[in-house]
Order: C-alpha cells, then structure tokens, then sequence
C-alpha cells in the first residue's frame, strides 16, 4: 500500500482526504494509521497534528473502540426524566403554544428549559414552526398596551385637557411656527404619507432631539403623551420603527437643500449672522463591520478607528452650528473648507470674513486659494522636529513678552516670536507666531494671513476656537452626536441635520430669554425651562399651555412670552397661549 498521496486528487478523494472538521480530520487520521498501515509520524504529518498530539488520539481510540465519530452535535439537552418532558413539550405545541409560551410553561412546571432547547425537541419531533399568530391566539399574560396608529387624518382638536411631561417643547412652537414647513419639505425633497406626512415626521424627529432623547427608541415609554404628539402634528407620536426606517428613505441629496431652507428660514426669524466661524471635523464612531466605512482619527480615544468623519461650522458670534456635513470621505476632507466657503456665499452674497480651524483641517494649496478669496484665517502649524528645533535655537533676545487680556486662564503674559515665512504650496507671505509661556510643554505656532492685526488680538481669538469643542462636546453629551453605531438604526447625516436645527432652536429660545442665556449650553437651557410638566387644553380656537411652578418662570414672564398668541398652522390655526405658574 503507497504512503503517498497521489498527484492529483479528483472530487471524489478530496472528500476524504481534505476534512471540513475536526472530527472527520481526527477519523480519516485514525484510519490511515489502523487501515491503511501509515507510520504514525506520516499519519499526523498528513493531518497536520503534531506526533504527540496523534499518539493520544490512537491511544484514545484504543480505551474506546465503540466511538461515534458522525452523531450530529445539536441533541436535545439531557435532563430527567426526558420523556416526560418531551412528552409535555408535544402536548404544549399541540395547543398551539410558541416555544417561548412553552419554555415558560415548563419553568412553572419546575422544568426549565430554554427556548433553543425546545427548538431542537420540536425540531426531532418533525414539528414545523409555528405561523404568525393574531393576538388573540397568543396565550394570556402581562404585555404591553398597543398604542394607536400614528395618522394626522386622526388628529383629534376637539376640547379636552391633559397633562404632558413634553411642556417645555410648547417653547419652541412660536419659532416653528412662522417657519414655511411646506416649502422647506418640499424643497428638500423629504419624504412622507397620507398617514404621517413629511412635515409631522421631521417634527417628530425634532421634538425628540429638542428634548434629549439618547435613542430615538426610547420614545416607546412615551407613545401614549398627548402633548408631544401634539407638538408633532399627529393623533400619536410615530413608533420606533417609523423614526429609524424614516431616516432610510430620505435621499442624500436631500440633506444640503434641508440645511440650506433651515438657515433661510431662522435666520429670517432674527437667528444672526456673524463674519468669523470656528470649523473643525468630529469623528462619529461606528461599530459594525461595513466594508465602505473609513477609518479616522477619535481625539477622545486617541486612535484611529472605524467612524463617520463629520465636518462642523460654528458661528462665532452666535454660536451656533451654522453648517454640517456627515458625508465627507478621507479623500475630500481637505476640500470642505472650500466647499462652505461656497455655501456661505450662495446664502448670504458674501464671503466669511474670518475662519479659524485646526492644523490638520486642509492644505497649504488651500490656505494660499483662501487667502487670494480675500479671506482671513488662523491656523495651527504643525510642530516637526526640524521647526522646533529651529524654534528653541532662537536666542532669547529676539522673543518678547505681551499682555493677554479677555482669556480666562493665569498664563496672560506669554513670550512670541512674531516673524514673515513662506512655505511650499502657499503663494504670498504667511505670519508664524511662535508662542511659549502657555501652559503647554511645547510652544505654539500660529499660522495666519493677517499680517497688520496685534499679536494679542491673535492669539485672544485662537484661544475662543476652544468653543466649538466645547459645542461639539455639548452636541455629543446632550443631543447625543456620537449615539449612533451598527445597534442605532438611524443615519447619521440625518442626526446631524436635526442637532444642527436644534443647536439653532435652542439659541433662538435663548435669544429671547436674555439675562446670559443668549450663550448658554442647550442642557442649561434645557434644565432651566425645557424640561418642564404643563397642562394642556384646547378649546375651540385656543391651545393654552400652563406650566407648573417653577423658579425660572419669572425669566420666562420678563420675556413676555405669557404675551405669545401665535397661530399654529399645522393644529388648525388654533392659538397658542403660555402661561406660568
């Protein structure tokens, strides 16, 4: 008998000598070694088992002849007496019962078995799997109550009154109010029903943005609220899988045109407009195994990681979130500069005057087609070994110390080496300010185009880019930015669009408020007034909303919003009315 394979195998051989597992790998060995008579070190070299390793499957097999080697490995799991419970299984499924009904069954009987394993009994027995059964063919117990079907042809405005946890919403409804849903939909493209229409669906998506929510899941706790389905427009609020799947189904395209409504449309309801923006790009992190998910940077993980790569733009006199994009690929990220700078163009007629982003946010090619635009900016430089050694060679004569004012911070009297360079890719002069005395290790160096502008004035203003992280912090950590993975079935670009249009909201509420609150955080906000219980009652031509008492309500009456008679388009033309305490 040859001890070699032959030289080529036909379909058949390759059955037996190329084993799919472990177990027919460890009987075609065995029998090579006892039938065929192959030395044993040949046998394991075939096999890809080590000498020792097969010496003990031989001696195994010796102490147990009578071994099974092809029994299916998914048995029913053992437990006495199994007849008995076999049995009871049998009877459970012939009373039409899932075998969730019948694990459950058979833990009250002091038999516990888990579904799987009814499964596998079932499955032996030759039983088929149940079909989807009606409600009243499944077996009584404790479950939750079915809330209506959202549909706005049910929305009842006949007189009544409630109470609603979602209070604090009927705040916003003014500003949505004077805004041109229809046109804004239509624009955008956004997609709808007979039963929930594109309008109602945004405000939907809107009300649990304004109001926090982590997961857009989470509003099955809330789905028998009157007060937030009123907000939205509809009899109930939509479920779950109406606000995840929605997202789905809104074409890319239609994110631009949305934020280019949504900017016309607050910033014609006095949102301002300011001439410097803080830019900066957030990696989103994701968790699933898509192929065409890039990697990026996650500063707060310090690592590269499968992610999102978001692009943000922040008024820096308003601060608020003016611009967004979640669709920028590794390959165009250095390019979304220009591509706001377009936008801000088409929406305004003019350039922005001034932006201010990090070092890695674009190129040198690009800061020199910024600077020929007309448009001032401030970088960081990139700190090489060959630029800090040329930094601290620097005698300490040429350096000088200035005067810090309007920074909260006890570094106010730095030392700068202000000086005039020119790098490969940039076209003109560019000012470097090298920074020492910061707080930081190393020093900080400063690129810009503004060569007449104070030192101080400079770096002051670098110093406030620090509030769009802060922004980006406030976005992840109260509109939950980052509360998206492969588990969250909502599109980011779609999460994104709404945070942006509650970023606006929450500033616009702000505005009105007065008192500082023109630039607090939207969680301050959002504890001071938003989250507030009302009752609620409608009469014929009115929505009168009166909130409890409460320790802010007098910032609320001094903003005279208890003078509030808007009339809400989407509820009938009926009145709304505020009321405090």
């Amino acid at each position: 008998m040859s001890n070699s394979l032959p030289a080529r195998l036909t379909d058949l051989q390759r059955v037996f000598l190329e084993p799919k597992n472990a177990v027919h790998r460890q009987y075609e060995a065995l029998r090579a070694f006892f039938v065929e008579g192959l030395a044993s070190a040949t046998a394991a070299q075939r096999f890809g088992y080590t000498p020792g390793s097969f010496r003990i499957l031989c001696h195994e097999l010796r102490q147990q002849p009578d071994r099974d080697f092809f029994l299916s490995s998914r048995r029913a799991p053992p437990g006495p007496p199994r007849d008995r419970v076999r049995e009871a299984i049998i009877a459970l499924r012939k009373q039409n019962l899932s075998i969730y009904d019948i694990s459950r069954a058979l833990v009250a009987q002091g038999e516990k078995r888990s579904p799987a394993a009814v499964s596998l009994i079932l499955k032996d027995e030759g039983f088929d799997r149940l079909p989807r059964r009606r409600d009243d063919e499944r077996p009584e117990r404790p479950h939750a109550t079915p809330a209506k079907v959202a549909d706005v042809r049910s929305l009842d405005l006949s007189p009544r009154e409630f109470r609603t946890r979602y209070g604090g919403l009927f705040l916003f409804v003014p500003f949505l109010a004077r805004i041109p849903w229809p046109a804004i939909v239509t624009g955008a493209g956004l997609p709808g029903s007979a039963m929930i229409p594109a309008e109602q669906a945004v405000r939907a998506l809107l009300g649990l943005k304004l109001f926090g929510s982590r997961r857009h899941s989470h509003v099955m706790a809330d789905v028998f609220d009157e007060g937030l389905a009123l907000f939205a427009g509809l009899n109930v609020i939509p479920k779950r899988s109406f606000l995840t799947e929605y997202s789905c189904r809104i074409a890319p395209a239609a994110y631009p045109k949305l934020m280019r409504h949504w900017f016309d449309a607050v910033s014609r309801l006095g949102l301002g407009r300011g001439v410097s923006f803080d830019l900066d790009f957030h990696t989103i992190p994701f968790h699933g195994d898509d192929a065409l998910v890039q990697k990026h940077y996650v500063s707060k993980r310090s690592r590269r990681q499968k992610g999102i790569l978001a692009f943000l733009a922040q008024d820096a006199d308003t601060r608020v979130f003016c611009y967004a994009n979640a669709q920028v690929r590794k390959e165009d990220q250095n390019d979304e500069i220009l591509r706001f700078v377009e936008f801000w163009k088409e929406r305004t007629g003019h350039r922005p005057e001034e932006l201010i982003f990090d070092s890695r946010l674009t190129t040198y090619a690009n800061l020199s087609r910024l600077n020929q635009l007309g448009i001032e900016f401030m970088t960081l430089r990139r700190r090489s070994p060959t630029l800090l050694t040329e930094v601290y060679a620097t005698p300490r004569s040429a350096w000088r110390r200035i005067q810090l004012k309007g920074v909260g911070r006890i570094y106010r009297t730095p030392r700068i080496l202000d000086r005039r360079i020119t790098l490969a890719g940039y076209t003109g002069p560019l000012r470097q300010l090298s920074i020492l005395d910061l707080g930081h290790e190393e020093p900080t160096v400063l690129l810009t185009n503004q060569l007449q502008r104070g030192p101080a004035k400079l770096i002051e203003r670098y110093a406030r880019r620090m509030v769009i992280e802060n922004s980006i912090a406030e976005a992840i950590n109260f509109f939950h930015m980052d509360a998206l993975s492969s588990a969250v079935a909502m599109k980011v670009n779609c999460d994104l669009q709404l945070t942006l249009m509650a970023s606006s909201l929450y500033r616009l509420l702000g505005t009105t408020l007065g008192n500082g609150y023109e630039i607090a955080r939207a969680d301050h906000i959002f504890r001071d007034f938003v989250n507030a219980t009302a009752q609620v009652r409608l009469t014929e031509k009115d929505i009168l909303v009166r909130f409890q008492k409460r320790a802010h309500n007098p910032l609320l009456l001094a903003a005279r919003l208890e003078q509030t008679r808007v009339s809400v388009p989407w509820l009938g033309g009926k009145r709304l009315h505020l009321q405090f305490g």
